[in-house]
């Protein structure tokens, strides 16, 4: 380790440096994160871009009584190596591990959780009202936001409010035209201009009587620490505009700042990504997606796909390329992703609305109220559905069915395998009288040769797959192929049914019926919460039949699961294959 970092533990401890040693400290920081991702993986560029941002704040302020908020997060590895975890860093995002995102039980340096963007003003300015009221008048409040979050609605909400206190607050605008993607929309133009000289005269965070300062290199580390300083003297909202770059100090990753965001394993001297092993494996849900809306769309001029932020990481990406005037990327703005969708189908469009499960959390009003209770026919993607994986409880997308369930007017699909989801696909574009939530989750399917002729599905149909004699098994989406294997695999195979049910809303009550009378035992399995989910449309069907039956609801537990690899994941959760078998033989 070099020599200045390695003596760091604390922020108190780099405040012992002088500010002529701040820079090399900056290197030795940045080849630290380079070191430790180019190995572990994780999130890259963001946080190489604030490197000296993240050394002068502080240096200047005084954490954690000086409240400091990363929104999103991804940003912040720099923050946990100088707050007490350098030694623990290379456990980033692995089970037992710290979380790859500020978490407020892991550290009191992290003054907020963050995972999900454009929360850390709201945040910040609630902490600096609480600070007043306790008669607290001496700390500092700071929010760093980039310029893609601070776009959002809710952002723009904190600010709004903010503008019209007197809390002393500091809002740090990181801004390096990128979020995941390259930021998109009006305020990125202004913001372009601002850096140009062009913007017109009035500013439009003045405008909302902010104390704008900027904008600055935010590479200079100097500078940074003068402007720092001085705005600790200045009362009020306060704005401070910073210019940096994605992935800096790392060649590979500022020329091409999407890959480089979380790029996987790369070699830390040149940035070369290393190659995967070439394997014929299924291809990933959302290149299918990518793929499927495409091909339908090039039949269907009625297509049209939205996505909030996310073109590569839902591969709608492939629609934009292709078809560039009926794909639109409305940043980081989910509920008016619902709602923009709402309005298009309304006037006779067939809109694809791809978001992520877990963010689609952010517009669950706009669901219900825009789209539900006016029943127009929104096509919504849910990608990342189920366990997630290393990004934790943030991103895990286990509560779509549940609060999707209950809303009436909604079809509920989770497709068993990428067959299914062309299918669906194609059935929801001809024309549906009601909307429609399609969930598949992150990661690989299960077919090769997926790329086969669309096939209608009848709404609400379940499937047989194997009959059985005294124990059925009833699943729902991907997992459901795990069972296939479950049901192979156990010693009186004869004993074990698997039913398929891709239709969560509306629920095969037939089929399910006919279950209850052949069979004594029934388990449910999904990869989402069981308290809501599939399994209790089961037991509540049972109930209103006024059945005693046994069922076993396998899903995820009443807690939020961690971060760490999927595998890991599903076994702490008792989804995993060996947990099922063993209920299954001990009632055999």
């Amino acid at each position: 380790m070099s020599k200045l970092l390695q003596h760091i533990d604390t922020p108190s401890d780099l405040k012992k440096l002088t500010l002529e040693q701040l820079p090399i400290l900056a290197q030795e920081l940045r080849d630290f994160i380079i070191d430790i991702v180019s190995t572990k993986e994780g999130h890259l560029g963001a946080s190489l871009g604030v490197v000296e941002l993240t050394v002068a704040l502080h240096y200047v302020f005084n954490a954690p009584i000086d409240k400091l908020i990363w929104d999103v997060g991804h940003q912040a590895y720099g923050h946990k190596i100088l707050t007490g975890r350098k030694d623990v860093f290379d456990t980033n995002r692995q089970l037992n591990g710290i979380s790859g995102f500020p978490k407020m039980s892991e550290s009191d340096y992290d003054a907020f959780g963050t995972g999900h963007s454009s929360t850390s003003i709201s945040a910040i300015l609630g902490m600096a009202i609480a600070s007043k009221l306790k008669g607290d008048t001496t700390s500092q409040h700071i929010a760093v936001i980039g310029d893609a979050s601070i776009a959002s609605g809710m952002a723009f909400e904190g600010l709004n409010h903010a503008g019209v206190t007197d809390t002393n607050i500091l809002i740090i605008l990181n801004d390096n035209a990128i979020g995941i993607d390259p930021s998109v929309g009006a305020l990125k133009k202004y913001l372009t201009n601002v850096k140009k000289g062009t913007a017109k005269d009035e500013n439009i965070f003045e405008c909302l009587n902010f104390n704008y300062s900027g904008p600055i290199d935010g590479h200079d580390i100097k500078a940074l620490v003068q402007e720092l300083e001085r705005l600790k003297l200045v009362n009020g909202p306060k704005l401070l505009h910073i210019i940096t770059t994605k992935g800096k100090g790392l060649k590979k990753a500022e020329e091409n700042q999407v890959t480089y965001h979380a790029p996987g394993k790369f070699d830390k001297k040149t940035g070369e990504i290393y190659p995967k092993k070439e394997t014929h494996e299924p291809p990933k849900f959302q290149d299918v997606f990518g793929h499927t809306i495409v091909e339908l769309a090039e039949e269907n001029e009625k297509i049209v796909g939205i996505t909030p932020a996310m073109p590569t990481g839902s591969s709608l990406k492939y629609m934009m390329e292709k078809i560039p005037e009926r794909a639109f990327d409305v940043g980081i703005a989910e509920q008016h992703a619902v709602t923009l969708s709402a309005g298009m189908a309304a006037e006779g469009l067939i809109p694809f609305c791809n978001i992520y499960s877990t963010f689609l959390q952010r517009a669950y009003d706009q669901v219900i109220h825009d789209v539900a209770l006016q029943n127009l026919p929104v096509i919504f993607c849910l990608d990342r559905s189920g366990i997630v994986g290393q990004d934790g409880p943030t991103h895990h997308g286990v509560f779509d069915i549940a609060y999707l369930r209950c809303i009436p007017n909604l079809i509920v699909f989770s497709p068993l395998d990428e067959i299914e989801l062309r299918n669906i696909m194609y059935t929801a574009q001809l024309g549906l009288d009601h909307p429609i939530a399609i969930r598949y989750p992150r990661g690989r399917g299960h077919i090769l040769n997926w790329k086969q002729p669309f096939e209608k599905l009848k709404i609400g149909t379940s499937f047989e797959l194997k009959k059985g004699l005294k124990i059925a098994i009833l699943s729902t989406g991907p997992i459901g192929n795990m069972a296939k294997e479950i049901t192979k695999e156990l010693r009186n195979t004869d004993a074990i049914g698997h039913y398929n049910f891709p239709f969560i809303k509306p629920l095969d009550t037939d089929r399910v019926t006919k279950i209850f009378q052949h069979y004594e035992h029934i388990i449910t399995l999904e990869d989402g919460c069981a308290t809501g989910g599939f399994g209790s449309s089961i037991l509540e069907l049972s109930n209103l039949l006024g059945l005693n039956k046994n069922i076993k609801i396998f899903g995820v537990k009443d807690k939020f699961l961690p971060h760490g690899t999927q595998e890991e994941l599903y076994q702490i959760a008792a989804l995993d294959k060996n947990s099922i078998k063993s209920y299954i033989e001990n009632i055999l």
